[in-house]
């Protein structure tokens, strides 16, 4: 039971980083921390704002994730649900997932944006609008890291019954690799250059390695769950 439980900590901390990762949320973030690292100028607080970026993202994710899993597991009928029919669909929402990473399906979900009162409100509020970029950046859903959020870790902390714990570390896993820019920007920008190469290169094989997976897992659990033939 444990290890079943440490396999999913790991897969939602894994969707996270692929999330964090992915192009567009990638060129997202790094535009912030380096917007507000021109606005205030030193390289201590270039990594504060980073870290308080990392935060705003963490702690959106945790309430939008106990928001939903929460929403689910209050009620009754969806309980039940969860118990008898979510394990017979887990593999073909792993499927689907699979397929949306290797661009085969589009999803979208409103979000919020970049605006000039947004930031008005940031260059007011200095070192510690990065939170609030944190916050409205990881409710701008993409495409991919909307399809990772809602159909990857949201049914996995549902069937785990952890609305707070899996959400915080998928949280966690989008922060990561932003708390390397931020470290790298107030070192210097060359290595900035250099690194986010490195990180575009991983995420070219990741995400298509990541979808082959979870489509042999979706297959496999559909097999065992649904038409009970392994």
């Amino acid at each position: 039971m444990m290890g079943s439980f440490w396999l999913a900590v790991g897969s939602a901390l894994w969707l996270g980083v692929l999330t964090s990762i992915s192009p567009c949320p990638l060129a997202t973030n790094i535009a912030a921390v380096s917007y507000v690292g021109r606005q205030v100028g030193s390289a201590r607080a270039v990594v504060l704002a980073g870290l308080l970026y990392t935060a705003g993202r963490t702690l959106a994710y945790v309430a939008l994730g106990a928001v939903a899993v929460w929403s689910l597991m209050s009620m009754v009928a969806v309980s039940s649900f969860l118990q008898g029919t979510l394990p017979r669909l887990l593999g073909p929402l792993l499927i689907l997932l699979g397929l949306i990473l290797l661009g085969l399906f589009r999803v979208g979900v409103p979000g919020f944006g970049w605006s000039e009162r947004l930031k008005g409100w940031v260059d007011r509020s200095g070192v510690w609008g990065a939170g609030l970029l944190g916050v409205v950046f990881a409710l701008s859903f993409c495409p991919v890291s909307a399809g990772l959020f809602f159909g990857g870790l949201v049914p996995l902390a549902a069937e785990r019954h952890s609305p707070l714990v899996l959400p915080a570390v998928y949280g966690i896993g989008t922060a990561l690799p932003v708390a390397g820019f931020a470290v790298l920007l107030a070192v210097g920008v060359g290595w900035l250059g250099a690194a986010l190469d490195r990180v575009q290169a991983v995420e070219r094989w990741a995400r298509p390695l990541t979808a082959m997976v979870l489509i042999a897992v979706g297959v496999y659990e559909t097999l065992r769950s649904t038409f009970y033939l392994i």
